[in-house]
């Protein structure tokens, strides 16, 4: 890879990582292809992603970001794990790093906010964006469905009790 390529490279992970809002740094000491592959995939599917690259690059692209201040991070072979959604990321890498010992999380950064491994461990358990929204809705629906069924239950009631009456002068 020539200056340039390595120029390219640093200036797309900059202004990728400046759209992200949650970034992860984790060892993949002997992690294989297949693997790496396999963690890609899973990221993808929750709408991350995540990004092997050599540090002294990772770091150029990292500095002048809110991300700058995990840098110190960058030791050893490190992968970037990075997502818009705030808990993606952190729920694929933290479910990986359970199901592989090779993988293990250092720590990361969530909207310049500094954090250890066992906050983003924490991260990890709440709910996606995707969870939340269809709480919200499930909260903003029933209310709205239990005033129809009140608003509703009189009419139903009077015209059973016209049925009724209309029932017994036929009787009659």
């Amino acid at each position: 890879m020539n200056r340039e390529q390595k120029a390219e490279l640093v200036s797309s992970l900059n202004a990728m990582l400046a759209e992200q809002a949650f970034v992860a740094v984790t060892v993949n000491n002997g992690l294989t292809v297949a693997e790496l592959q396999k963690l890609r995939k899973q990221m993808r599917e929750a709408g991350a992603g995540f990004k092997v690259a050599k540090n002294r690059l990772a770091r150029l692209a990292l500095a002048g970001t809110k991300f700058e201040n995990i840098i110190d991070l960058l030791k050893g072979p490190t992968g970037i794990a990075y997502s818009k959604d705030p808990v993606a990321a952190a729920k694929v890498a933290s479910k990986f790093a359970k199901d592989n010992a090779k993988l293990k999380i250092l720590g990361g950064n969530l909207d310049g906010q500094k954090m250890d491994a066992a906050a983003v461990e924490t991260l990890a358990k709440l709910p996606g964006l995707n969870e939340l929204r269809g709480k919200i809705v499930g909260l903003v629906q029933a209310p709205a469905t239990k005033i129809a069924g009140i608003v509703a239950a009189p009419a139903a009631q009077l015209a059973r009790v016209m049925s009724a009456r209309a029932k017994q002068g036929e009787a009659a």
